[in-house]
């Protein structure tokens, strides 16, 4: 194995572990929504933080209706007296634990006929190793089913275009000419086809659905791998193995199936790693451009889209998607540049 493939496998294989197995180890669910940690910043440690844990204090009492005073943030408790103009309606400390911040609050000590309380309230424990996002989920767990999309997309958009370019250029390569001239002539009109607005065009008629992606991406990826196939079938029957399979009453089907594909699969599987982060990048680039998956779906451009919008404040919603995107594009690109078949001499 080549450095070059050995590099690729490596970083396919972290960033697999990472989409693939990282909701399973860490159990989030990427629609999940924390309103206190909207645009939180990556961070090693667990939410909240004293700062935080205050503001959220601070929210909850206006939740309630109160004032907050002596508010402490000590070994993991949240303490503060409540204060109101009447009795604190002790019923609505249930805002606690429906905040992200706290656990369950109890209270402590009552003055004033209940109108003066002292409550004490866990703080919660939530990590957020890259930050929210603007909507207050984890970017991480975003992050991994943006992977996840991204990689199913590449993996089937790669078989569908092998499957239709292949069995579409080997028969027009054996068949040869008029039938050859006129398949060919509609890959070409394919070709002028403008990509971005045939798409527009599926959005509008059918709405923004994920199985538009794929035909999106099939009308237009398959189109090199047929002249591709096509240009090593011209090759290989006028050799003397498929000509003796004519000779012998070989139907043209069995002869595409047994003698042309298999000999055309090495240079097939070779582009098909080409191919892969090209499906990628178009299906990245339609996110981006507001035309691929939707809410509560993911992908990378999507993600990178949202970044961008907010570069200047919250940075690292950017940094985090565009480099799972270039790990990602980088490994394929090492494995097909180690797959590359050699020229013969």
């Amino acid at each position: 194995m080549s450095l070059a493939r050995g590099l690729g496998v490596v970083l396919l294989a972290l960033v697999a572990m990472f989409c693939l197995l990282g909701p399973i180890a860490t159990g989030r669910e990427f629609a999940t929504v924390y309103p206190d940690y909207v645009r939180a910043k990556p961070s090693l440690i667990p939410h909240p933080t004293a700062s935080e844990a205050r503001a959220a204090l601070l929210r909850v009492a206006g939740r309630m209706r109160v004032s907050a005073t002596d508010v402490s943030i000590v070994n993991g408790m949240a303490r503060a007296r409540l204060v109101s103009d009447n009795a604190v309606d002790q019923r609505a400390l249930v805002y606690f634990e429906r905040s992200d911040a706290f656990g369950p609050a109890k209270v402590l000590d009552s003055h004033a006929v209940g109108r003066e309380i002292e409550v004490a309230a866990p703080l919660k424990s939530l990590w957020l190793p890259l930050g929210a996002d603007p909507n207050g989920r984890d970017l991480c767990a975003r992050l991994m089913l943006a992977g996840r999309v991204s990689l199913l997309v590449g993996a089937l958009g790669s078989v569908v275009a092998l499957g239709i370019g292949v069995a579409y250029g080997i028969v027009a390569g054996y068949a040869g000419g008029k039938a050859d001239l006129a398949m060919m002539r509609v890959v070409d009109a394919l070709y002028a086809l403008p990509f971005i607005f045939f798409v527009i065009l599926l959005t509008a008629f059918f709405g923004r659905r994920f199985v538009l992606i794929f035909v999106a991406i099939g009308v237009v990826e398959w189109l090199d791998m047929a002249r591709l196939a096509r240009g090593q079938t011209l090759s290989l029957k006028s050799r003397e193995f498929v000509l003796a399979a004519r000779a012998l009453g070989v139907a043209p089907p069995t002869i595409l199936a047994r003698h042309i594909a298999p000999n055309i699969a090495g240079v097939v599987f070779a582009y098909l790693a080409v191919l892969a982060p090209r499906v990628i990048l178009v299906e990245s680039f339609l996110s981006f451009l507001g035309l691929g998956v939707h809410e509560p779906l993911t992908s990378l451009g999507v993600l990178v889209a949202e970044g961008a919008r907010h570069l200047q404040d919250a940075p690292w919603l950017l940094i985090a998607p565009a480099t799972l995107l270039m790990l990602l594009l980088y490994g394929l690109a090492f494995v097909g540049e180690g797959s590359a078949p050699s020229r013969v001499r």
